[in-house]
């Protein structure tokens, strides 16, 4: 025997439950994305007569302009929508990278002769864990 379902409300072909698209953010969204967007460091690139930006903590936002003011502000209004979008959506809002939260993992395979090494390595520099240790020496060479 099957058991009835409710009968769903319904709605006129080509509708859905979920928010328009063009529906405008909640205000207090809107808010706490221009605070956490204000944040993120911008980085900027000069192409063809045109500045191009991008969020250092969302490298997949973009924003434009033809001078570094008006990209900045083009920048910022793209990284506020997108931060709204995952406020609203309940996903994770990236740290601004200020401050020096580590959220990002990288897994690196060695063979045993080379984690050995490092490790040896590490001990001689003053570091406990190879984590640190490689952690640093790669930040230091890439700023030479």
């Amino acid at each position: 025997m099957c058991a009835k379902s409710k009968k769903s409300s319904v709605m006129p072909k080509g509708t859905s439950r979920r928010k328009k698209l063009d529906a405008p953010f909640a205000a207090a969204v809107l808010a706490q994305a221009r605070e956490a967007a204000g944040l993120y460091q911008i980085i900027l690139q000069f192409e063809a007569g045109e500045w191009f930006g991008r969020g250092l903590e969302m490298p997949q936002v973009f924003g434009d302009g033809p001078t570094t003011e008006a990209c900045v502000v083009n920048t910022r209004e793209a990284l506020t929508t997108a931060v709204a979008y995952l406020i609203e959506s309940g996903k994770r809002v990236p740290a601004p990278a200020e401050s020096g939260r580590r959220n990002e993992q990288v897994n690196v395979r060695l063979t045993t002769e080379e984690k050995l090494l490092l490790e040896v390595s590490a001990k001689k520099r003053g570091f406990s864990g190879l984590s640190d240790f490689i952690r640093t020496v790669a930040v230091e060479a890439s700023t030479r």
